[in-house]
């Protein structure tokens, strides 16, 4: 009797352990299923604030009298930088740029993106654009809630630009420096009609932002020999198909090179705000590729003047109204000849807006990790004219051949240019912009 209680009693006992083993789970989940999702997730900043801030930047650097498109692409370089500093400080995700400042607990990225922008763009720009850079300042701010996480943002942003300025002291710009190789056959000398000096020599000795000076590209070796076979091919075609009264040139060819003699700097960051909507890149993967491709093409662009400075080569222009001065006994001088549109005032070699495509196109492709581009160009030169580029090989090859057709350059300063500006690209995203993973 009493072994059949005691049976009894231990069955008992188990189907009661089992009841409660069984019970904790879906008490876990019940407690789960209670808690609402606001207290666990919070709403993931919006990237429009970097599309937004880049617009901004553009326009305010394009408006500045005082500075050269060069110097512009360096401005927007350091305005692109602090804002990547402020959002991946933030939310992490990628190593932050020269910057290791702890970000406050709960602060919003989308106000430090404002405040960074904002403090850099005021640092570098005339005291008569401050008024409308505040005004979009508090428009930007206005849109995110009042609080301490906008409070911390605004202040770590400000952090963020006050390192970059801090940091970009003292970096080369605006030395007193001249070109003073005297004139002689293939040597650069101001060209007609205007006859401008050289602008911004001072660029190829900046102190760049991502690659360790403009000689490390920069130096590409010479250009050909004034009696070399590939400077009579090269000279020839330019000299055929790079005049403004040109029969050998084709109303297609004409159409790409008018497309790609505006400007750079728009042109490039139109394309670049559609890929944030083509891509739907969050904040981070929008901070980062502004800042990629930007301080890519500070990089190239100083890289690049570095090797005019250097090399110091004559325009088409000069070379074929001086052709019978040259020792190449193969080409033919033309006192008369003109290109199809003025010839900016600095050296050929190497091409600054091959370089720039190269930079952007290779630097856009290790960002998105794709050579898939999808990229949606304008233009400046021609308004309304829209060109599709799904690789960027064939951009970089329409580029290359635009500035031949424009009678700027010579087909080998176009291709070393195009592949330093690669070259300077790849190096920096070996370097920068690495994913991190916080621990937790």
């Amino acid at each position: 009797m009493r072994a059949a209680q005691a049976s009894a009693l231990r069955r008992q006992l188990t189907r009661r352990r089992l009841l409660t083993v069984c019970a904790v789970p879906v008490l876990a989940a019940a407690l789960v299923v209670a808690v609402p999702a606001a207290a666990t997730t919070r709403a993931p900043a919006s990237p429009a604030v970097i599309s937004e801030w880049n617009t901004i930047a553009v326009t305010t650097l394009q408006g500045d009298a005082t500075t050269s498109l060069l110097e512009d692409v360096l401005y927007l370089g350091f305005t692109q930088a602090a804002v990547y500093n402020a959002v991946v400080g933030i939310e992490g995700g990628y190593a932050p740029y020269r910057f290791r400042a702890r970000a406050p607990r709960g602060a919003s990225s989308q106000a430090a993106a404002v405040a960074a922008a904002h403090k850099v763009l005021v640092t570098y720009s005339p005291a008569t654009q401050h008024a409308a850079l505040d005004a979009s300042y508090a428009v930007s701010l206005a849109r995110i809630p009042d609080g301490k996480a906008k409070t911390r943002g605004v202040t770590y942003g400000v952090l963020a630009a006050d390192t970059l300025i801090s940091q970009r002291a003292n970096d080369g710009r605006n030395a007193p420096v001249l070109f003073t190789t005297p004139p002689a056959p293939g040597v650069w000398r101001p060209t007609p009609p205007a006859s401008a000096p050289f602008t911004v020599p001072w660029m190829g000795a900046v102190t760049p932002l991502l690659v360790r000076s403009g000689a490390q590209f920069g130096a590409a070796g010479p250009p050909p020999a004034l009696t070399s076979a590939r400077y009579t091919r090269d000279f020839d075609e330019v000299k055929k198909l790079g005049s403004v009264n040109s029969t050998a040139r084709t109303a297609e060819q004409t159409a790409t090179a008018q497309f790609f003699s505006g400007n750079p700097v728009i042109q490039f960051n139109t394309a670049l705000r559609d890929q944030v909507t083509v891509r739907r890149l969050g904040i981070v993967g929008a901070a980062r590729m502004f800042a990629a491709v930007n301080m890519s093409y500070a990089d190239a662009i100083i890289s690049i003047w570095y090797s005019k400075y250097r090399y110091g080569f004559w325009r088409p222009i000069t070379a074929i109204h001086l052709a019978d001065t040259d020792g190449n006994p193969a080409t033919t001088a033309d006192p008369s000849w003109v290109p199809m549109i003025p010839t900016p005032p600095y050296p050929d070699y190497v091409s600054g807006y091959a370089g720039a495509i190269g930079a952007f196109t290779r630097a856009l492709e290790e960002t998105l990790q794709t050579r898939h581009l999808r990229l949606t160009f304008i233009s400046t030169a021609a308004p309304g004219v829209t060109r599709s580029y799904d690789s960027g090989a064939m951009l970089r090859g329409e580029v290359v051949d635009a500035r031949v057709w424009l009678g700027f350059h010579f087909r080998f300063a176009d291709t070393v240019g195009a592949r330093m500006g690669q070259q300077v690209a790849e190096w920096a995203l070996d370097h920068h912009f690495r994913a991190v993973h916080r621990r937790g």
